[in-house]
């Protein structure tokens, strides 16, 4: 049997929470056109030694967006990158999808794990940055979404368990009738706030920053940014995005070059890449990988 017919299946914790059923039908389709070792790691460190212990079989991912960027990052930090095509089967809420779709992996266990099976390895460009951490999609500054919307204050949420009751008052309930109602108010209380439409996000304040690709400065310190969008954009180079602040004026239009490296710095700022979101950091460069990592992908 060749090392094609042969897979090591990883299952994320996360997809075997949230869809079950999903997993059990990847694996059927999987393991009715080929030889199937299951993993069930139970966290990252699990996850990463299964990598390393996969010999001949051809890597097989089910989970979302993050699975899928742990693996790579894995491969990546053991220069194994080269050397494996990655497979993906995508389960997950759909806003944790967002990169594999955007990668081209067909949406649906069935057609996913079919793609595994009959699909073609192709090799893609990588963002690395100078801390060793990867990029499959795009960069984002400020990270988009990075927010946290919330429809209930922490200090309430935290002190109510997940039946809307305080432990501490629900232990105390029966001491007095008045005990009785003051956790009803508090529960009712409690289910007002979280009916309340989550308040959007209020957008990131400009940011001075320098922006440099291949050494060449785009916006400098004394322009405020509105937005940085960096994404593999195959070729061996990265498509790269300025967006000055309005308050700039007359030089307010974005900037787009290609570039195979990009350097941002200054003030401490955040940034997302894929669906992690890191910093705060001074400086961060990132270097376009060409051809760094193979994908199976439907033919």
């Amino acid at each position: 049997m060749s090392a094609r017919d042969q897979l090591l299946v990883v299952i994320d914790p996360v997809a075997r929470r949230t869809d079950g059923e999903s997993v059990r039908i990847a694996k059927d389709v999987l393991g009715a056109g080929a030889a199937v070792r299951v993993c069930l790691p139970d966290g990252p460190e699990d996850f990463t030694k299964a990598l390393a212990r996969r010999g001949a079989r051809r890597l097989v991912v089910i989970g979302d967006d993050r699975a899928l960027l742990r693996a790579v990052a894995a491969l990546h930090r053991e220069r194994d990158l080269a050397g494996c095509a990655l497979s993906v089967v995508p389960v997950g809420a759909a806003q944790s999808l967002t990169l594999t779709r955007g990668l081209g992996v067909p949406a649906g266990a069935v057609a996913a794990a079919r793609a595994v099976l009959e699909g073609t390895e192709r090799r893609l460009d990588l963002l690395v940055d100078d801390s060793d951490g990867v990029v499959l999609g795009d960069l984002r500054i400020p990270p988009v979404g990075a927010g946290r919307p919330s429809s209930v204050p922490e200090d309430v949420s935290s002190a109510v368990g997940a039946g809307g009751s305080s432990p501490v008052i629900a232990g105390r309930a029966g001491v007095a009738a008045e005990g009785h109602a003051w956790l009803r108010s508090c529960q009712s209380f409690v289910r007002t706030l979280a009916a309340r439409p989550a308040r959007p996000s209020r957008p990131a304040p400009p940011a001075r920053l320098r922006i440099e690709a291949d050494g060449v400065t785009l916006v400098g310190l004394d322009q405020p940014v509105e937005g940085v969008r960096v994404t593999a954009g195959g070729g061996g180079l990265a498509r790269v995005e300025v967006r000055p602040s309005p308050s700039a004026g007359a030089d307010a239009s974005p900037v787009r070059v290609r570039a195979r490296t990009v350097t941002v710095s200054g003030a401490d700022f955040r940034y997302r890449a894929d669906a992690v979101v890191a910093g705060p950091v001074r400086t961060r460069t990132w270097t376009v990988r060409a051809r760094a990592w193979g994908l199976t992908l439907p033919r």
